[in-house]
């Protein structure tokens, strides 16, 4: 499901070509935003914004997608009308890099504002203090997770969740998120890998793993593809959509 009510003016002119646009009747000049924003601009994986849409649509939550030029355009106010934006894995320097330094100012005061956050792999690095326009939103800057130190790139990772159960899931290069938010899951080592928290009147959720990872990103790892881990990519983007704090995934 697509939904696509919030682009006017300039950014509007960029999508009439493809998709169409409308604006607010209630005001004049007062465009509403869509009710999720899904990053996928530079540097953000094309693979993970599927697989982030296929949740989307399997919750029926309305989104539109919108890519670095189209974010850059966004005006204070639009954002406001924005109850999340989701920010997708990929490389977090390409993707800090591919937008204005006060699109990142603006993206911290709207979630500052009430506009919630998800933040997976390379989009929780950014919500970080990260180098290159990272949003720093959290006021900390994230370490990679300490099988990246190992040479490993891409693993099945057992996670400790909240409830104290125990459950695999997909990890490709993600952080570990020391020094931010309550933990919901923890990595072996008991390092953080999903944390949300209210900023401001915001609500923020990171992830360092894809719960969202559909089966065939797991092709020879094992084990294989765990049954439960998009019913809980589901449960935390509707968490992440609602401001809702979640006891465990």
């Amino acid at each position: 499901m697509r939904y696509i009510p919030w682009i006017s003016g300039a950014a509007c002119a960029l999508l009439l070509l493809t998709c169409g646009c409308h604006e607010s009747t209630a005001s004049g000049d007062a465009p509403l935003a869509a009710r999720i924003i899904l990053f996928d601009g530079t540097g953000s994986s094309p693979n993970d914004v599927k697989a982030i849409e296929k949740v989307l649509d399997r919750e029926q939550l309305p989104y539109t997608t919108a890519d670095s030029d189209e974010l850059d355009l966004m005006t204070s106010e639009q954002l406001a009308h924005a109850e999340l934006l989701i920010m997708p894995g990929g490389n977090y320097e390409q993707m800090g890099k591919g937008l204005r330094a006060d699109t990142a100012q603006r993206i911290r005061d709207a979630v500052r504002h009430g506009m919630n956050y998800l933040g997976i792999c390379a989009g929780a690095f950014i919500a970080g203090d990260a180098p290159d326009n990272g949003f720093n939103i959290t006021g900390t800057r994230f370490a990679f997770f300490a099988d990246s130190k190992l040479g490993t790139r891409k693993e099945v990772v057992t996670l400790a969740n909240g409830d104290g159960t125990r459950f695999k899931t997909y990890w490709e290069d993600g952080p570990e998120l020391t020094g931010w938010g309550d933990p919901l899951a923890k990595y072996a080592d008991g390092t953080p890998a999903v944390v949300q928290g209210k900023v401001g009147t915001g609500w923020m959720v990171l992830t360092g793993v894809h719960l969202e990872a559909p089966e065939n990103w797991y092709d020879g790892l094992e084990p294989a593809a765990p049954v439960t881990s998009i019913d809980k990519a589901a449960k935390l983007v509707r968490a992440a959509f609602n401001g809702e704090a979640l006891p465990y995934l």
